[in-house]
C-alpha cells in the first residue's frame, strides 16, 4: 500500500491535521480531516467530535505485546471512546487555548501516565487549589496538558519528544505532582 498517496480530497472548508492518538494498547499516527474552523487540539472537548475518528494514512503501533507490531492503513476508524490522549503531531500546533495573563491561575507541573507512555507537563489551574482538589472538582472528560515531554516507558528505541498541548481522558490516566 502506498502511504504517500492521500486517500481523501479536501473541500474548501476542510483541512488535514497530523495527529497522534493514544489508546490503552496502541499509538496511532496519521491525519484527521476536519472543518477549517475546528481547532484539532481542543476537538475532543467539543460537540463536533464524531463517535469514530477517521485517521487517514494511519500508522498503528500495537503495544499489547513485548514485541510491538506496526500496521499501516489508508483509513482507520477509531472509536472516540477508546481515545486516552490526543495531540497534534509536531511541528503542527494551534494557538494556546487560554490567556497567559489571566490572574489567579498557575501552571502546575505533573507527570501523567498514559498507557505505556509518560507525559511530563503542566496543568493550568487556580492558584487557590492543588492537583488533588483540581482532579476532584474537574468534571470535563478531557483535561488539558501543556508543554509536554513524552517518553515511552517500555520502548527504549523511541526517543522522547516535545509537544505544546495534549488532551487526556481524565478517568483513564494517572497523575503525579512534580516539583518545578
Amino acid at each position: 500500500m502506498d502511504m504517500t498517496l492521500k486517500p481523501y480530497t479536501l473541500s474548501e472548508e476542510e483541512k488535514a491535521t497530523p495527529v497522534m492518538i493514544y489508546t490503552a494498547d496502541s499509538l496511532v499516527a496519521g491525519e484527521v480531516v476536519t472543518k477549517k474552523v475546528i481547532r484539532v487540539s481542543t476537538w475532543l472537548r467539543t460537540p463536533m467530535v464524531p463517535q469514530f475518528i477517521t485517521v487517514f494514512t494511519a500508522q498503528l503501533i500495537d503495544l499489547s505485546s513485548a514485541n510491538p507490531r506496526t500496521m499501516n492503513f489508508s483509513e482507520l476508524y477509531l472509536p472516540t471512546s477508546q481515545v486516552i490522549a490526543l495531540h497534534m503531531r509536531p511541528p503542527a500546533s494551534d494557538p494556546l487555548d487560554y490567556d497567559p495573563a489571566e490572574p489567579l491561575r498557575k501552571m502546575a507541573p505533573v507527570t501523567v501516565l498514559v498507557g505505556q507512555f509518560r507525559m511530563d507537563g503542566a496543568i493550568r489551574m487556580s492558584t487557590q487549589t492543588d492537583l488533588e482538589r483540581y482532579l476532584d472538582v474537574t468534571k470535563e472528560t478531557f483535561t488539558s496538558l501543556y508543554d509536554i515531554e513524552i517518553s515511552a516507558l517500555n520502548q527504549a528505541a523511541m526517543k522522547p519528544f516535545h509537544v505544546p498541548f495534549a488532551l487526556l481522558r481524565r478517568d483513564e490516566v494517572s497523575f503525579a505532582p512534580r516539583s518545578g
